[in-house]
């Protein structure tokens, strides 16, 4: 599901929390959809961590995520193992007629679920021996006696099958098989609840405080509502038994009531909930340079993860922006720290393009069409073409700059404008190509590639006009000549890595000819 539908399951998670309820509905339609509470975990985790997502409405998208976990066991009790054959040849059947990854997800979807219902049956066979085991019964009998061991059992079983969902329908098979007790089994599924917000937790820890703070959150309201069944189970399983006589229904109906308990106990109180887990977590502070949109939980649905590359590396442009305005200014002001700082920009340059072209190398071992691979080889094209950019301004525009400044040197009024005029000309074009690179607009990469007449110009022109100084032995122009030059040299080198990123789109419209070179005979 979401290799199939993740770029419009997170669009519909983001724009869909406008209050608590509608944040509520949406975890829960969310975790339905995807089987797995830890999945719409990870994606709002996501969010919190790049503020598209105030924690409070990421918490009650949590507690609705844990509702809809409940329904789906609901549901998966059910007597559903002959869909699973049939599931499974049209899962097979969708995933290899199709050509795109969408259809392809939505067959793995499809046998997946058919997968699911196939191993509940196993599941329900292979336990019979267990079930009717007397070491297995005494060794339960013995966690009804001890229900704080009891608990951490379950737990480490959830956590383990990173599922609470495995261990709910585990339990309610050996409920129905009379292995445990009510009381047993509640104590089991408090455990099974606790267990399935370790994985979510520990998926995130890496994902910024907000994304920390958000699963931390989670696992305190689950260990809270665990701790409180478990002391409750005798009393809550009395009150249960006229209501589910059978100790399985009873286990599934406390898997399906523990949730919707902490959503009505919990979602009020969000608010200051929140506050008080803010002040436990503080922030830290914040990496400017470092990876924001790198996500991992992305790597299963190649459309989400090839848009987050394209994000990282557009902040990339926006770093290369910055050093090529920072070596305009030291060539105007002749700022002897600004070398210091763009060195440091370019160290981060070089450690976020390193952080893009691993995450598409990772990205590279799932399953990608040709389309996609196309987009990730640009991605790829672009962030190496900016951070040569980086290594231009750092190795050379940045030493043309800081010899200006050692040796008290000042171009000519003229020199100095014609200089000022190509930068800003470099400045619109990388502006043009952030455009071609995030639309691939083929009538912009055209433009883009125009420009590179204006490029030429603009160093033909300016080359001429110094020389012309040149000859007229003008002392300011003798003495900046070999500077002029060179920082002619490395803007143009500069702008032929910025208009690359419009060549991959017009070849493939067919727009680019194999050579600008007339043959012998036309001449």
């Amino acid at each position: 599901m979401l290799r199939a539908f993740g770029t419009s399951l997170r669009t519909w998670i983001g724009r869909s929390t406008k209050n608590r309820i509608s944040a509520v509905l949406v975890g829960m339609l969310a975790t339905i959809a995807v089987q797995s509470s830890t999945a719409t975990a990870v994606i709002t985790a996501s969010f919190a961590a790049r503020d598209l997502l105030s924690g409070t409405m990421a918490q009650a998208v949590m507690l609705g995520a844990n509702v809809g976990t409940g329904l789906v066991a609901a549901i998966l009790s059910m007597d559903l193992h002959w869909l699973a054959p049939l599931m499974i040849l049209i899962g097979v059947a969708v995933f290899f007629r199709s050509h795109r990854s969408r259809g392809k997800g939505i067959g793995r979807s499809i046998l997946g679920l058919g997968l699911m219902l196939l191993a509940l049956r196993l599941l329900g066979e292979a336990t019979a021996p267990i079930r009717e085991s007397s070491l297995v019964v005494l060794m339960l009998r013995g966690l009804e006696n001890a229900p704080i061991f009891a608990l951490l059992f379950s737990t480490g079983l959830a956590f383990l099958a990173s599922s609470s969902l495995a261990v709910v329908l585990f339990v309610v098979l050996l409920g129905n098989g009379g292995v445990v007790t009510p009381v047993l089994a509640l104590v089991l599924v408090a455990g099974a609840n606790l267990g399935g917000a370790i994985p979510p937790y520990l998926a995130v820890l890496h994902e910024g405080v907000e994304a920390k703070r958000l699963a931390l959150t989670n696992l305190a309201i689950r260990a809270a509502g665990a701790v409180a069944l478990t002391f409750g189970a005798a009393y809550v399983a009395a009150l249960a038994a006229p209501f589910w006589p059978s100790t399985g229904a009873l286990a599934l109906a406390a898997h399906v009531g523990f949730s919707l308990a902490l959503l009505l106990i919990f979602l009020p109180v969000l608010g200051p909930v929140t506050r008080m887990m803010e002040r436990l977590v503080p922030s830290m502070p914040e990496d400017m340079f470092g990876p924001r949109y790198l996500d991992d939980s992305a790597m299963g649905s190649p459309a989400i993860a090839l848009s987050a590359a394209a994000r990282e590396t557009l902040r990339l442009g926006d770093m290369v922006r910055d050093m090529l305005e920072g070596s305009m200014r030291a060539l105007e002001t002749s700022d002897p720290d600004m070398r210091a700082e763009l060195a440091r920009i370019e160290d981060q340059v070089d450690r976020l393009h390193g952080a893009i072209k691993t995450y598409l190398a990772r990205l590279g071992q799932e399953k990608l069409d040709a389309e996609d691979m196309q987009r990730a080889s640009e991605i790829m094209s672009y962030a190496v073409n900016l951070e040569h950019i980086g290594d231009i301004i750092d190795s050379g525009l940045s030493d043309l700059a800081a010899k200006k400044a050692k040796r008290k040197l000042a171009f000519s009024a003229e020199g100095m404008a014609e200089i000022m005029a190509f930068y800003h000309r470099t400045l619109d074009i990388l502006q043009i190509a952030q455009s071609v690179f995030l639309s691939r607009d083929p009538e912009l990469a055209r433009q883009l590639v125009g420009c590179k007449v204006d490029v030429r110009r603009l160093e033909a022109e300016s080359a001429e006009r110094h020389l012309e100084r040149l000859r007229a032995r003008r002392t300011e122009t003798v003495e900046t000549s070999g500077l002029h030059l060179d920082i002619l040299r490395d803007l143009k080198r500069v702008n032929a890595h910025l208009i690359s990123v419009a060549y991959p789109i017009l070849d493939g419209i067919g727009a680019l000819s194999d050579t600008r070179l007339r043959p012998a005979s036309d001449l």
